[in-house]
């Protein structure tokens, strides 16, 4: 660290999430593996901070690590002043925690304060406006010859005026004393990708293919630096990406799940009864995905009730072992709910699972297998109907089937890939 020596400097690193800084791998842990081996270096846990001393055991400077989710909490950092701001994945920060905290930017320790923030592309980011001079806004991938050019910016009542001289803000703003000409700071983005790190490459090269097997919209963002994808009909599963539409279910599939996605409401704005989807999904010893049926229909509450059980009676029938999974809302509502469901089907191989994140975060892992073609789709009158609604996903207003076909897939990747020693 080079300014450990320095006294009355202090660093604070960000991330959003207090979990985020301690989960395994994460920043706590890259902090210990860093500066453990200085001299006179103190950790505490507790407070996420590490303590500096020079030779006659006197504090120097100081590295704390922080989180802030929610914009009232840069209230707590009123009358602080942080020499080095570090923002760990900015876009997930708002542009209020921000800039407010470029107001605790300072100090007398005799370092010039700076910012320093590493980030992924998010199209719907305040960042993608931010650092938009850098990047081509028709292909959305950074411009290499723009690469750690400075410019400047001032922020006043909340707009951002760039010039690509300090003198060109000056003469814009009129300012003339050497406080006001000092108001001007300075910016520049360089892009990155994991090419960069040749030390990650050279000592995990699994995770560059981890990357190369994203779905389209995350392999974009995440492995190409594109700033301008974003989720979108055809992004998501494309029928030309399926493999085969099969006559005949396969002998060979080993685990069977029918998901439900549970309509939100009995009706519709309209007083119409709302949409519930079931889907049947199979996994097959050579690791291909079937889609072996699927139920979507306008129904009454009652009406849904009778037939998830006759569905789950039928699907017992025919397919002897299937598991069965609807979604728990958060609340008791959803509680009670899920558990009656439970108690109806008692006997049935049955569980209720909280639903976490958007339904396109929710796609995105069988969003991958699509696009690999390792999905096939056994014949039945159903087929145009959920093709037409994967295709238009997430732009269409109807979603039920693709949620239920997103965590039927997440049933059976847990319950294929898990493994009690990954846990040793």
């Amino acid at each position: 660290m080079r300014h450990k020596n320095v006294k009355g400097f202090t660093c604070t690193i960000f991330r959003h999430n207090y979990n985020q800084i301690f989960q395994a791998g994460g920043l706590w842990d890259s902090s210990v593996d860093l500066y453990s081996s200085c001299k006179r270096a103190t950790a505490s846990i507790a407070n996420g901070q590490w303590t500096f001393r020079n030779k006659k055991n006197e504090i120097t400077s100081k590295i704390t690590f922080k989180h802030i989710e929610r914009d009232q909490e840069v209230q707590n950092y009123q009358g602080g002043q942080i020499c080095a701001i570090f923002w760990d994945e900015l876009c997930h920060f708002s542009e209020y925690q921000f800039f407010y905290m470029l107001s605790r930017n300072r100090s007398t320790c005799g370092i010039k304060p700076y910012i320093r923030a590493t980030c992924n592309p998010d199209a719907d980011s305040w960042v993608a406006k931010f650092i938009e001079w850098w990047i081509n806004q028709d292909t959305g991938y950074p411009i290499p010859e723009r690469s750690g050019i400075i410019r400047w910016m001032m922020r006043r009542n909340g707009v951002i005026t760039w010039g690509d001289t300090q003198e060109e803000l000056w003469e814009k703003f009129g300012l003339v004393t050497p406080e006001e000409r000092a108001e001007p700071k300075s910016v520049t983005f360089i892009p990155s990708s994991i090419y960069d790190n040749k030390e990650l490459l050279a000592k995990d090269p699994g995770y560059l293919a981890n990357l190369k097997a994203l779905p389209e919209i995350e392999r974009e963002r995440l492995l190409s630096g594109n700033w301008k994808i974003k989720a979108s009909a055809g992004l998501f599963f494309k029928r030309t990406q399926l493999g085969n539409i099969l006559e005949i279910l396969p002998d060979d599939i080993t685990y069977f799940c029918r998901c439900w996605d549970l309509a939100a409401s009995e009706k519709d704005e309209k007083g119409d009864p709302a949409y519930t989807a079931g889907v049947l999904m199979g996994r097959r010893k050579n690791g291909r995905y079937v889609v072996i049926d699927v139920i979507n229909r306008q129904m009454s509450a009652q009406d849904v009730r009778n037939t998830i059980k006759l569905t789950a009676q039928a699907d017992r029938a025919k397919y002897k072992r299937v598991r069965i999974r609807i979604p728990q809302d958060p609340g008791q509502a959803g509680k009670e709910q899920a558990q009656s469901y439970i108690k109806m089907l008692a006997g049935f191989d049955i569980t209720a699972v909280r639903e976490s994140g958007s339904k396109q975060s929710r796609a995105e892992p069988m969003a991958a297998q699509w696009q690999a073609g390792n999905f096939d789709l056994l014949f039945g009158k159903w087929n145009e109907e959920y093709l037409y609604q994967l295709e238009n996903f997430p732009d269409w207003k109807f979603k039920d089937m693709v949620d239920a076909s997103a965590n039927a897939f997440d049933e059976i990747a847990i319950k294929t890939t898990f493994n009690p020693a990954y846990l040793i």
